[in-house]
């Protein structure tokens, strides 16, 4: 069997990341821990704090570092992650939970940190035309429907464009990943754990690029935190 691994996936939305977590979780057979999918978790059961993240995702905005590291540690304590590790995907988005994340793993670590780069306008045309499964969180788009009249073809839910998506929604998050969320690559990298990664080109493509990036890690390649392909 593949051995396990410690993931972390940055990049901005609409890089890729939720596609590529769950390629690289079945790849590693490692849980995908996606804080966007918890949160919309917590939006679909209509809780008070359901709604308070709501609110806050609407805007297009991030929520506070004590709740995601919250949710996170629990996660990260659950048996699956325990044994063989995980696919981190949406924490941390800045250095004040890069550090709670590590105090939480500590004395162990990740094993890489993956920055997939795509160019901002590509991001843009990706997010405007992106479409998701209300219950199961899947991704389409405009150019990659469902098969059946904009119902998901893996639970039968219903296919939308998420509130947050809109143009204004999509500039706002751009903005804020800039300002607090792009700072934690120069951390990583001062940390000796980042891999860049070329984020255009099909799935299958990005993939390999990333399995290349943990494997040269885990041999030891010099070159790791400047790679690119």
């Amino acid at each position: 069997m593949v051995p396990g691994a410690r993931l972390v996936v940055l990049g901005k939305q609409g890089a890729g990341k939720g596609t590529q977590c769950v390629r690289l979780s079945h790849h590693y057979v490692v849980p995908h821990v996606s804080t966007g999918d918890m949160l919309r978790a917590a939006v679909k059961s209509g809780s008070a704090l359901g709604e308070k993240v709501r609110q806050v995702m609407d805007r297009g905005e991030l929520l506070g570092d004590d709740l995601i590291m919250e949710m996170v540690a629990d996660r990260l304590s659950e048996p699956d992650c325990r044994a063989r590790g995980f696919v981190l995907d949406g924490c941390p988005r800045t250095i004040n939970q890069a550090q709670a994340l590590a105090a939480l793993l500590s004395p162990g670590d990740v094993d890489l940190v993956v920055d997939i780069e795509v160019p901002t306008a590509q991001v843009l045309r990706r997010l405007a035309g992106r479409r998701v499964c209300v219950d199961c969180g899947a991704n389409y788009s405009v150019t990659s429907p469902p098969k059946v009249n904009w119902t998901c073809d893996v639970c039968g839910g219903e296919v939308v464009q998420r509130e947050d998506d809109t143009e204004e929604a999509i500039s706002r998050r751009l903005d804020i990943y800039e300002k607090q969320t792009a700072p934690l690559i120069t951390w990583y990298t001062e940390r000796g754990q980042l891999a860049r990664v070329n984020g255009v080109g099909s799935p299958d493509a990005v993939l390999r690029r990333i399995i290349r990036a943990v494997e040269d890690r885990r041999e030891g390649s010099s070159g790791v935190a400047a790679r690119r392909s």
